[in-house]
């Protein structure tokens, strides 16, 4: 493993403490009884504090340093006093251990006393001092100036989803996003509690993959000997509780699809379902409404947030337009009565990609998608699909073309979607044989396979039940005013990492190397190659050898010519 230089320091470092007799892992407990946020809130001149985090910086004025310690809940302030924390004549704490062996990023314990600088600033004088954990890679740490710009930022979109340890502790404000997430899921979960739901588990591996149109993930069973399906969803599961007698139950579910992947979409995501008997669509959309308007005032303090451009309010009642009235509005097309050959040419006269293995109820959805739904920006109920679009719900009680099932629309994006649950076993079978002819046909989206057990459950008797599903991923992005569902998981899906190929260096190499770095990572083309003082020979060879391995470019300022290291 090719070590950086500040990577061999630190593992210098990290053995001349153990020569010191200092274990910079230690096993044993740190008594820590505060921390900088109850600090600051109940700040107390002269109170004794125990504290422990990453040091974050340092600004040494020789017999003493100012120091920054981040723990969970923000920095505070730190004054190491050489003779303070050294009393005897010993001083090898403070001129050895932390002004020499520790690093920006090391993990240190604290005992202390408050007090309030010359300039008012709140701070821990330190009386004792424990290292914690060495650590051995440099943290990129963004800078600030006196202007308020930020430079040196850790914003590669891929490093910090790819590196999320490191994301949080040097941008404060990911952490903020996955605090709101949390407070998202508390608040739902309180929501359902008080209405007398109960929170449910089922099987994430399941033996047909059912409850939704989507590709799943297969895997194979060993001692059974038989394949298993990652949960594409739990519906079919969550309605055999209500067959078996539970009035309310829900789920946040982990569920995996083996689809594509963009800003809006993961293979591995978190969804909430939730059934209630003896109730349907028209309630749930009462209910959904109090629901959300709920949790973004837990989330937010507020009803409102803004997404991107947008102002959103979830303050209840939303809007409601049925699918019919909304394509018919947008496109000036009546898909009422509509053939499956009608619906193709209309879909293609509107310059929709189709294909044949489309069937009515996935043309209807391409139209919707491409021509509708993105226009709704506060949040609306789509409400009354066509039969073809919802194997699972129940037909609509005025429009037997019809089912009665929600979409809630916000930000052009589905968040939540609804049913006035199918519970008739034989209409439900018809649906399922439904979706294994499009199967057949090439729709790789359609279930080709018939759930034989969930059937029986109907068969004894489901009452009538309205179900809903909430895409919790892309609900705490509107949340949180996130646009990327990447920005809102802690470790999204990515492509492995590529390794990276070793590249040899000669001495000439390493040495021009090293006089870039000396001189922060530029210098003039003409004072680099004086000052390396190579043969020209050697110096074209070099310079050659570095550029093409893409660590170094020259870059032209006006009359000037500059060599700079790269990455």
């Amino acid at each position: 493993m090719a070590l950086s230089e500040q990577e061999i320091i630190r593992r210098e470092k990290l053995q001349n403490l153990r020569s010191l007799g200092i274990n910079p892992y230690p096993a044993n407990l740190f008594p820590v009884n505060h921390t900088s946020k109850q600090i600051k809130e109940s700040f107390e001149e002269g109170k004794k504090v125990i504290v422990a985090g990453r040091l974050m910086s340092v600004r040494d004025q020789g017999k003493a340093c100012f120091a920054e310690l981040q723990d969970s809940e923000g920095r505070i302030q730190l004054y190491v006093n050489r003779d303070v924390l050294c009393e005897g004549d010993d001083k090898t704490l403070y001129n050895q251990v932390f002004k020499k062996l520790t690093d920006l990023g090391d993990f240190i314990g604290i005992e202390g006393e408050l007090f309030t600088t010359k300039v008012g600033a709140q701070c821990v004088r330190v009386d004792g001092f424990t290292f914690l954990s060495k650590t051995l890679r440099p943290l990129p740490l963004p800078k600030v100036d006196e202007e308020g710009n930020v430079h040196d930022a850790f914003n590669d979109a891929e490093l910090r989803y790819r590196m999320r340890y490191v994301d949080l502790t040097v941008n404060p404000h990911v952490k903020e996003t996955f605090i709101k997430r949390t407070k998202l899921f508390s608040a739902m979960r309180g929501y359902f509690n008080d209405a007398g739901y109960l929170e449910v588990d089922t099987p994430v591996l399941q033996s047909i993959p059912g409850g939704a149109a989507a590709r799943p993930f297969i895997t194979h069973h060993n001692s059974l000997d038989i394949p298993l399906y990652m949960r594409i969803a739990n519906e079919l599961y969550l309605k055999r509780l209500i067959v078996g007698g539970f009035e309310g139950v829900y789920e946040f579910s982990r569920n995996f699809r083996n689809e594509g992947m963009d800003r809006t979409h993961n293979p591995e995501f978190t969804a909430m379902e939730i059934y209630v008997a003896y109730k349907d669509y028209n309630w749930m959309m009462e209910f959904a409404e109090g629901l959300l308007e709920h949790c973004a005032i837990a989330v937010n303090g507020t009803s409102e947030v803004t997404f991107g451009e947008h102002t959103i309010n979830f303050k209840a009642p939303y809007a409601r337009v049925t699918m019919t009235d909304s394509i018919k509005h947008f496109t000036g097309f009546d898909i009422s009565g509509k053939t499956e050959q009608e619906l193709f040419e209309a879909a293609r006269g509107m310059g929709i990609e189709v294909d044949e293995t489309m069937g009515k109820g996935k043309l209807i959805d391409e139209i919707f998608g491409a021509k509708c739904e993105g226009n709704y920006i506060q949040p609306t109920f789509i409400t009354d699909y066509p039969k073809e679009m919802s194997p699972l719900c129940k037909e609509h009680r005025d429009n037997p073309d019809l089912t009665e099932r929600f979409e809630l629309m916000v930000c052009g994006k589905e968040i939540a979607n609804a049913y006035s649950e199918l519970n008739d076993p034989i209409d439900q079978r018809e649906r399922f044989e439904d979706q294994m002819r499009l199967a057949a046909k090439g729709d790789d989206e359609a279930n080709g396979i018939i759930d034989e057990d969930f059937l029986r459950a109907l068969e004894y008797g489901m009452p009538p039940t309205s179900g809903m599903g909430i895409g919790m991923d892309r609900l705490i992005m509107y949340l949180t005013n996130n646009a990327s569902i990447q920005e809102v998981l802690l470790f999204p899906q990515m492509r492995p990492e590529k390794k990276q190929a070793q590249i040899e260096l000669s001495d000439e190499e390493k040495f021009i190397v090293d006089l870039l770095k000396g001189n922060e990572s530029k210098m003039d083309l003409q004072q680099l190659k004086i000052t390396a003082n190579l043969s020209g020979k050697k110096w074209d060879a070099s310079m050659k050898n570095l550029s093409k391995h893409g660590l170094t470019k020259v870059v032209v300022d006006g009359e000037f010519k500059f060599v700079e290291l790269v990455g």
